[in-house]
């Protein structure tokens, strides 16, 4: 690791602009209460009805939990920051906010590939979906879900401990991400930037073409069911490729280009940090029907 003298940064957060940022502080409060009553809802019913013992309730039981951490690794901060006229966050804070930040958004996407997984054996093993998906199994893969999320979390907090910092403090962003702080070292970053490519960059662009290539399958297969099983089926995997889809899509945006900064780069940010965990919750609640 690196010795610095800094410690502690500064954020820029969305906006200057005072009336723009009580609109911020407004707008974010709904969508994280959202956020948190609604996953917490699902958390507490699932855990509390035996019914829903089936294996897509048991890894929505997870992706509830892990929406709900992946947005308060960031939307608290947000929100105070609004109303703040100097937002600072200390350097612990901020390297602690790098590892919630990708343990939970990674945990996020492997559960979204079990789901997936979920959906192709009902669907097309629908005769052997109780000996696959047997409980044990479920356990097995979230833990392995966990342990490759903490190991990419861990990975990127390496990076981000090792970067030099002895300049600026003002941090381009309203939360700490790798590639706003490499905006901030006295180092060449060509190295550190590559690694984050093949890292984060990889996780995103290889579970987008699995899940899709995964949905691909299971929509060819809908051939051979009947019309009803057919638009029930339908109905429930274009949901779920809505998901993957808004998710993915910012997250490669942001991850898997070369160290260069854009106006929207923000507005992406917090469309999947703070936005997507609230779309997910409306959409499996409201459509999370076989």
């Amino acid at each position: 690791m690196h010795q610095n003298n800094v410690t502690e940064f500064i954020l820029v957060g969305l906006t200057q602009d005072p009336l723009r940022q009580k609109m911020v502080f407004l707008i974010f409060l709904i969508f994280y209460v959202g956020t948190v009553v609604g996953n917490m809802l699902i958390i507490v019913t699932i855990k509390c009805r035996r019914s829903l013992g089936s294996p897509m309730y048991f890894f929505l039981f997870y992706l509830s939990f892990a929406d709900f951490c992946f947005s308060t690794s960031t939307a608290p901060r947000l929100i105070a920051d609004a109303l703040s006229t100097k937002k600072v966050i200390s350097y612990n804070e901020c390297m602690t906010q790098v590892f919630a930040l990708h343990l939970f958004g990674c945990m996020e996407i492997f559960v979204l590939i079990l789901m997936a997984a979920d959906h192709y054996v009902v669907i097309c093993e629908p005769l052997h979906y109780p000996r696959i998906m047997r409980k044990q199994v479920c356990l097995i893969l979230i833990i392995l879900a966990w342990i490759g999320s903490f190991i990419h979390s861990t990975a990127q907090i390496i990076l981000a401990l090792r970067l030099p910092f002895y300049g600026p403090r003002l941090i381009d962003h309203y939360c700490c991400d790798l590639q706003p702080l490499l905006k901030l070292t006295c180092m060449d970053t060509y190295m550190i930037n590559l690694l984050l490519v093949s890292n984060s960059g990889a996780i995103y662009s290889s579970s987008f073409m699995i899940l899709m290539i995964s949905y691909i399958v299971i929509l060819h297969s809908l051939r051979n069911h009947n019309v009803e099983g057919r638009k029930k089926a339908l109905s429930t995997c274009m949901s779920h490729i809505i998901v993957v889809v808004l998710f993915f899509g910012p997250c490669i945006f942001i991850y898997t280009r070369p160290p260069t900064t854009f106006p929207m780069d923000k507005l992406v940010a917090v469309l999947y940090t703070i936005g997507i965990p609230l779309i997910n919750l409306l959409i499996y609640t409201l459509r999370n029907a076989r």
